[in-house]
């Protein structure tokens, strides 16, 4: 990512901080949480979250590696589907960056894979949905403090500080480093162009020095097509039974399911 790109997303922030985080407390409130400092394992909390509101959450390896998720809403039924072929970090953002689109866009998407390279996609909803994301996976108190804390073990390397936040956070590098930008953690000219355009070798590489979990940094290849369509049949039964929704119906929703796998599958 250049740096002027990087200024447009910063801009967009300074402009837009109040906004979002407002819909970052919103969402505390609607899981029941406190503060930030509850998010330790993101999938955990929204994962529940997603299906008291209608939308299931799967983990699939995609076709397409440019896809970090989608978001799908039937008559029925949504679907979050997460692609498992990324690394674990760019799921937990991609995670995030749909709980902004279901919370506050309420349309279908297909969501780019932001922060994982340089294709950052500048439009009003995919800005909004990775600020969110940012904010939500890294609260404001908690990271600046861990900034601090892992500059002074990391002797003031730039990289390495961002790195141990990465790991810590489970987060995409570029994520962090925006997040330290917003944050006024860092400035444009303490950031060297080996660490803004950092690859994903030497950033393995690092976590392997460092002795960081460098597993966060591969794909899972999970698949939950199996699991998922079990918990809907049995689901689809609960509703025919309380007359919520007939045969016909939960015949319709696990064709579309199979469809949308199949698609996703590039079958």
């Amino acid at each position: 990512m250049n740096i002027e790109k990087l200024k447009r997303i910063i801009q967009y922030s300074d402009i837009h901080k109040t906004d979002i985080e407002t819909k970052v407390e919103k969402f505390y409130t609607l899981a029941e949480m406190s503060n930030g400092k509850d998010v330790l394992n993101i999938m955990q909390i929204v994962r529940p979250f997603f299906k008291e509101r209608g939308y299931l959450v799967l983990e699939m390896p995609f076709s397409d590696n440019e896809i970090g998720a989608l978001c799908y809403r039937g008559d029925a039924l949504g679907y979050i589907v997460l692609n498992t072929s990324l690394p674990k970090v760019t799921v937990n953002f991609a995670l995030c960056h749909e709980l902004y689109h279901v919370l506050f866009q309420k349309s279908s998407v297909k969501t780019k894979v932001e922060f994982a390279s340089d294709n950052y996609y500048e439009h009003e909803e995919e800005f909004a949905a990775n600020l969110f994301a940012g904010m939500l996976m890294m609260p404001e108190a908690g990271f600046s403090y861990m900034y601090k804390k892992f500059k002074k073990e990391s002797e003031g390397n730039e990289e390495d500080t961002l790195i141990r936040l990465m790991n810590y956070y489970q987060a995409p590098y570029m994520a962090v480093l925006v997040r330290c930008y917003e944050l006024r953690l860092t400035d444009n000219d303490s950031i060297s162009e080996e660490v803004m355009n950092a690859d994903q070798e030497s950033i393995r590489e690092r976590f392997i020095d460092l002795w960081l979990d460098s597993s966060i940094l591969e794909a899972t290849k999970r698949d939950d097509y199996a699991h998922l369509e079990l918990a809907v049949k049995r689901m689809g039964q609960e509703y025919i039974e309380d007359a919520y929704i007939n045969d016909r119906t939960l015949y319709y929703v696990l064709r579309n399911m199979r469809k949308l796998y199949a698609e996703i599958k590039g079958e």
